[in-house]
């Protein structure tokens, strides 16, 4: 049975200290711009998983939203936690080995920011401090608490990669609850052509993984909610009439996932990290080249897919803007 693991509770923490952001010696470096991800491209669709390698330091992005978005997570975890956390009891080490390694990448490659003494650990982003050695919640749910990505474990079984844990506050239109403890292929089974094109690569990868490599993929879709938790929203037909072939660019946003993967090496487990990217239309697609890309990579989407990504409430009011601005 599943369960949504120590520290499933609606109340806000209560056990971390808070420290001076501004303590240390001089000032810290300030965060980056967001990185924008422009994965589409013109030609026939074809459904890939489009791994890179990323090296060590670019495992997570942190950049001008860290604080907006850390705040959102926090209010999620403290107002809808059954929600937005879950994990079966046979994920507790791998959980345990995901904080441990996120909270050893951000002060190797983040010092500015994160700060270890013994298990206390400073985020100078955000103030917190955090005891490591006895976190005051589900050591998933504490490193869910110091990046912007979601996190999800997924860890072999007779039945294949099975997800047994997550921390999902910004998700794409599905629920945590509804996929957990399932088989990949089972998780992924409403998503047309995956089962397939992917579902055999996808479970290849999770078994072959190293544990020093870090791969990534990116994945774009286009949405009329700026929402970043968005649990619900598939297979919508009813027509948006309020998205206009004049206002699209500021009614529509690209909504654009960076998935990565790794492999614990304790526990064998591959972590699955999302971070999502959200943009205004008309900030991303006003160039000509980029909004040619964009509307052939929107007609080059079979109608099952555009179905199932709720491209039909605006699909011709998108096409019509990208159009004009294509010319």
């Amino acid at each position: 049975m599943l369960g949504a693991g120590k520290g499933a509770t609606v109340n806000p923490l209560v056990s971390s200290r808070r420290a001076d952001p501004t303590a240390g010696s001089g000032p810290r470096r300030p965060l980056p711009p967001e990185t924008v991800h422009l994965s589409f491209e013109p030609g026939p669709y074809r459904m890939a998983m489009g791994l890179v390698t990323v090296p060590e330091e670019n495992w997570f992005e942190l950049d001008e939203h860290y604080e907006a978005e850390m705040a959102e997570r926090r209010h999620l975890l403290e107002t809808r936690h059954a929600e937005v956390f879950g994990a079966r009891p046979d994920s507790a080490a791998a959980r345990r080995e995901t904080l441990d390694m996120v909270a050893a990448h951000l002060v190797r490659w983040h010092p500015d920011w994160f700060e270890r003494s013994g298990d206390r650990l400073v985020n100078h982003l955000t103030g917190e401090d955090w005891d490591l050695g006895a976190p005051p919640c589900d050591p998933l749910e504490l490193a869910g608490r110091l990046v912007q990505e979601d996190l999800c474990i997924v860890q072999e079984s007779p039945e294949g990669p099975v997800f047994t844990a997550g921390i999902l506050c910004f998700p794409s239109r599905w629920r945590l609850h509804e996929k957990l403890g399932h088989p990949l292929a089972t998780v992924h089974g409403p998503v047309p052509i995956y089962p397939e094109r992917l579902a055999r690569p996808v479970d290849r990868i999770m078994q072959v993984l190293k544990p020093d490599h870090v791969a990534s993929r990116v994945n774009w879709s286009l949405t009329d909610d700026p929402a970043l938790f968005q649990p619900t929203g598939k297979w919508r037909t009813a027509t948006n009439e309020a998205i206009t072939a004049e206002n699209a660019g500021s009614r529509l946003y690209l909504r654009v996932e960076r998935q990565t993967l790794r492999r614990l090496p304790a526990s064998a487990a591959v972590l699955f990290g999302i971070r999502v990217h959200r943009h205004r239309l008309e900030s991303v697609a006003s160039a000509p080249e980029i909004a040619a890309r964009l509307a052939a990579a929107v007609r080059a989407l079979p109608a099952e897919m555009t179905h199932y990504k709720s491209f039909a409430p605006f699909r011709d009011a998108l096409l019509a803007w990208l159009d004009a601005r294509s010319a």
